[in-house]
C-alpha cells in the first residue's frame, strides 16, 4: 500500500524528486542520479577534495604566522565572520547597511569562496556525477608564511605535495586534473618563479606539470591559458538581495562634486610607473579632482575614508600599482564611480566572466604612452565626456555592483547572480570545454 501511495502520489506531482542523500552541517550531498529531465544540478555538479588539514585549516589556524608586521591588524581578524572580517558599524549617518559591510582583507578570497563552496546547491559526494573537481587549498595563504626569509624549497613544499597527493586520487586520473579547479587571494605571478634563487619572488607551484592542468581562479591573471581572473574582495557582502538593491538606488541619489579622484601613492622606484604624472595633475586640476594619499599611514585602509572618496566623485583613475590590477577598481565600481583605465591589463583582458566586453559603455580608457609625452591629459580627455554620457556609463556601472560582489556565505542571494556565482558559472562551461574529448 505504501509503495502504491509513493507512485500515485509523489511521483505525480510536477518537479518532485525523491531521494535519499547525506547530510552534513547545512550542506546537502547528492550521491544518486535523478532523472534527467527533473533534475536542475544536472552537468553543474561539484565535487570538493576533503583535501588533509594541512593544506587549509591549519594555514589559518595559527593565523598570526601570515600576519606581516605591515599589517593594519591581526589576519586572525580577517578571519571573522567567515573571512569576512570585522563588520563596520555603519557607512555613513544611517545604519541601513551595517550590517553587510566588512573590513575585508582581499587575501581572504580563498576562505570566503570556500565557505561558499560549501553552500554551493549543487555539491555531491559522488564525484563520479561531478563536472567540475574543487580544491579548497588555501595556496595564496599558505605562500604568505613562507614569502619572507625563507628559501624556495621551504615556499614550494606545500604546491609539490599537494599535486602528489591530488595525482593519487581516481578523481584525477580520470581526466588528468583537467576538471579540478581551485582560488587564490594572490596574482598569478607570485606562484611562478622561474628560477631556484633565494632572491626570486613567489613558489613554482602553477609551474609544476601537474598543477597546469588545473584551472586557478585568481585576482590577477598573467599569460597562462590556466589561469582566470575573478573580481577582488569588496567592502560590500550582501545577506540578501534586497540589500543589494537599496545600495544601487542609494548610489544613484549620490551627489558627485568631483569629475574625478585618485587613492594612491606615487611609485617612484617603479620603472614605467606614470602615477607621478597623474597625481601632479590632479593637484593642478583646479579642484576637479579629490586625491588621497596612500603614502599617509592608514590613509587608504578605512573603507569608509575610501568610499566616501569614490562615491563623491563621477570618474576613479585606476593606474597599475604593484601590479596590472587593483582592488581599488571594484571599489570604484561599488561606490558607482566609473573606473578610468591606463593599460587593458588593468581590466579588459582580465575579468571576461564579470566585466562587459565593450569596456567603453562603464570605463575610460587613457594611454598611459600618450599621458607621459604629454598627447592628452586627464583634465582634458574627461572634460569631453558630456552629462548625458557620464548618466549612462554611471548606471552601466551600477548595474554591475551584483556580479562584483561576493554575498555573505551565512546568507543566499536568491535571484542575484553575485561574483561567486558568474565563477562557477564560467568554471563549469570551461571545464566542459577542456574536457569534453
Amino acid at each position: 500500500m505504501l509503495l502504491c501511495f509513493n507512485h500515485l502520489f509523489f511521483e505525480n506531482i510536477k518537479g518532485f524528486v525523491y531521494f535519499h542523500g547525506k547530510s552534513t552541517g547545512s550542506v546537502t550531498y547528492f550521491p544518486g542520479k535523478l532523472n534527467e529531465t527533473e533534475d536542475s544540478c544536472l552537468g553543474r555538479y561539484i565535487y570538493i577534495h576533503d583535501l588533509p588539514e594541512r593544506f587549509n585549516e591549519d594555514v589559518i589556524k595559527d593565523c598570526q604566522l601570515i600576519t606581516r608586521s605591515t599589517d593594519k591588524y591581526s589576519m586572525c581578524k580577517s578571519l571573522e565572520n567567515s573571512g569576512l572580517g570585522p563588520g563596520i558599524e555603519a557607512l555613513n549617518a544611517s545604519d541601513l547597511w551595517k550590517n553587510s559591510w566588512f573590513s575585508t582583507n582581499q587575501f581572504m578570497l580563498e576562505v570566503i569562496f570556500h565557505n561558499r563552496m560549501k553552500k554551493y546547491d549543487c555539491l555531491t559526494d559522488d564525484s563520479a556525477l561531478a563536472s567540475a573537481v574543487f580544491v579548497p587549498y588555501y595556496s595564496g595563504l599558505d605562500l604568505r608564511r613562507y614569502l619572507w626569509g625563507f628559501n624556495t624549497s621551504m615556499r614550494d613544499l606545500s604546491g609539490i605535495d599537494l599535486v602528489a597527493w591530488l595525482a593519487r586520487k581516481p578523481e584525477w586520473k580520470r581526466n588528468s586534473g583537467m576538471d579540478h579547479f581551485l582560488i587564490s587571494g594572490r596574482i598569478a605571478r607570485d606562484f611562478r618563479r622561474k628560477s631556484n634563487r633565494k632572491s626570486d619572488w613567489g613558489s613554482n607551484f602553477r609551474l609544476l606539470p601537474e598543477s597546469e592542468n588545473i584551472t586557478m581562479l585568481t585576482i590577477e591573471t598573467g599569460y597562462s591559458k590556466n589561469d582566470v581572473a575573478v573580481p577582488y574582495p569588496t567592502y560590500f557582502h550582501p545577506a540578501n538581495d534586497f540589500q543589494v538593491h537599496q545600495w544601487q538606488e542609494f548610489l544613484r541619489k549620490q551627489n558627485r562634486p568631483y569629475l574625478f579622484s585618485f587613492a594612491g601613492a606615487r611609485r617612484s622606484r617603479q620603472k614605467g610607473s606614470i602615477r607621478a604624472e597623474i597625481i601632479d595633475q590632479c593637484q593642478a586640476s583646479n579642484k576637479l579632482c579629490n586625491f588621497m594619499d596612500c603614502s599617509l599611514f592608514n590613509q587608504c585602509d578605512d573603507p569608509l575614508n575610501l568610499m566616501s572618496l569614490f562615491r563623491s566623485s563621477v570618474f576613479c583613475l585606476q593606474p597599475p600599482g604593484d601590479s596590472l590590477t587593483r582592488r581599488s577598481t571594484f571599489d570604484s565600481i561599488l561606490s558607482g564611480c566609473i573606473p578610468v583605465f591606463f593599460h587593458p591589463g588593468s581590466a579588459y583582458t582580465q575579468y571576461v566572466w564579470h566585466l562587459p566586453k565593450d569596456h567603453n559603455r562603464y570605463s575610460v580608457f587613457i594611454s598611459s604612452k600618450d599621458l607621459r609625452v604629454g598627447k592628452v591629459t586627464i583634465n582634458q580627455t574627461l572634460l569631453q565626456v558630456s552629462k548625458d554620457e557620464q548618466l549612462a556609463m554611471r548606471e552601466e556601472v551600477i548595474k554591475l555592483i551584483p556580479g562584483i560582489v561576493y554575498g555573505d556565505p551565512r546568507s543566499r542571494l536568491e535571484t542575484i547572480d553575485d561574483a561567486f556565482d558568474l565563477a562557477i558559472n564560467g568554471i563549469l562551461k570551461r571545464i566542459k570545454v577542456l574536457t569534453k574529448n
